[in-house]
């Protein structure tokens, strides 16, 4: 029996890579059936549209930051030539800039920004939290040039084992450890000369409204906004492991934190709604799509379960934006967060019939619904800057 992440708590079958033989253990001593670990591997996908030696370099293995780049780099080019509105969008001057940010861990993390054209003064300037599944350099990189017309810089960076950042691909073994790093690399930005006064906002999308949120908490008076995509704030309650479940997590993950543990679903059928843009999904080629490694799945459930403790702590001027047909991350959730939250500035936008990714993977006019959305909640809050 196979299961995804959502229904984790009834699974009785769990995938584990790097065993020659399944591994069995209890849910709690002396009680319930035993769980079995067993091999499996996730095949690549063949990318329509590219040539023979483009489909064998996206077929690399991905563990490793360096092979990573040697991808995108492969790819850069024919991303930016799909026909996706966001890559179609005509924004002459836009001042983009890519670098490797050595952090305090000794991690090269992959940042960019994009700035209005020159001699236009930024009204604000927006740092973009990512997904679980995404990456800064793909459709962000329409996304962020829209805003970037609209007069803000826009900074984005990969977190280590993301996108081009260092790091074992989709590892996460700290989730507050992965703030502070958020948190670090923004800091430096934010301390710049040219971004001196200007108001400093939040953007995170699906996982990176978790990121988002945590990175409010730890520090209050930071940021003079946060907005929210979709974000995975708490775990739905029909979505939770039992507590044996996640006992049996909890400790296998001390033993076996990097195992890609956790079948999961094609989550592009879910999250994009649009036909033709869930079709060039696979151009994401870095993103990561294996199954998810039980270290990460753990440290994913305490920041939720943290965020759900805390929400009246969180008291930042908040719009949140969520498809009302989302099946990744739900809507209910987005709600739970602007009724609970302390904030007295706080916005809610559901969008009928929206999937996941109200920013990638909608009919185009809801795209630019959504993002005009986030500017104008974005001028309103800099008028005066």
């Amino acid at each position: 029996m196979e299961l995804s992440l959502t229904s984790i708590s009834r699974a009785n079958e769990l995938s584990v890579p790097f065993r020659r033989r399944p591994v069995t253990i209890r849910e709690a001593a002396g009680s319930g059936p035993a769980t079995r670990l067993v091999i499996t591997a996730k095949k690549k996908v063949r990318i329509d549209g590219v040539g023979a030696e483009l489909n064998e370099i996206a077929s690399l293995n991905l563990d490793a930051a360096p092979a990573r780049r040697r991808v995108r780099s492969a790819f850069k080019e024919v991303q930016l030539q799909l026909d996706h509105c966001l890559f179609k969008m005509a924004h002459p001057g836009i001042r983009t800039n890519e670098w490797y940010e050595l952090n305090s861990n000794g991690l090269e993390v992959f940042t960019k920004s994009w700035m209005p054209k020159l001699g236009v003064k930024p009204k604000g300037a927006l740092f973009f939290c990512h997904g679980y599944g995404d990456t800064c350099t793909f459709f962000f990189e329409g996304i962020a040039r829209y805003i970037a017309a609209s007069g803000y810089a826009v900074y984005a960076m990969d977190y280590p084992g993301f996108g081009l950042s260092d790091g074992l691909h989709g590892y996460i073994p700290s989730f507050d450890g992965l703030v502070d790093i958020v948190t670090e690399n923004y800091s430096k930005i934010k301390a710049r000369p040219e971004l001196k006064g200007l108001p400093r906002f939040l953007l995170g999308q699906s996982m990176g409204g978790a990121v988002a949120i945590k990175s409010h908490l730890k520090q209050p008076n930071a940021w003079d906004g946060v907005i929210l995509v979709a974000p995975m704030c708490k775990i739905a309650d029909d979505i939770v492991p039992s507590e044996p479940v996640l006992k049996a997590m909890t400790c296998l993950s001390k033993v076996l934190p990097r195992a890609k543990l956790f079948p999961t679903k094609d989550l592009d059928d879910l999250a994009f709604r649009d036909l033709r843009k869930r079709k060039m999904a696979v151009y994401n080629v870095i993103c990561y799509n294996d199954k998810t490694r039980l270290g990460t799945a753990v440290e994913c459930f305490k920041a939720t379960n943290d965020i759900e403790q805390q929400v009246r702590n969180v008291e930042s001027p908040l719009l949140i934006l969520h498809g009302a047909a989302d099946k990744v991350t739900d809507p209910q959730v987005s709600k739970f967060l602007y009724e609970n939250s302390s904030s007295k500035d706080k916005t809610i936008k559901l969008y009928d019939q929206g999937f996941h990714c109200i920013l990638e993977g909608e009919p185009d006019d809801r795209i630019f619904q959504v993002l005009d959305d986030m500017v104008s909640w974005l001028d309103s809050r800099t008028s005066g800057s």
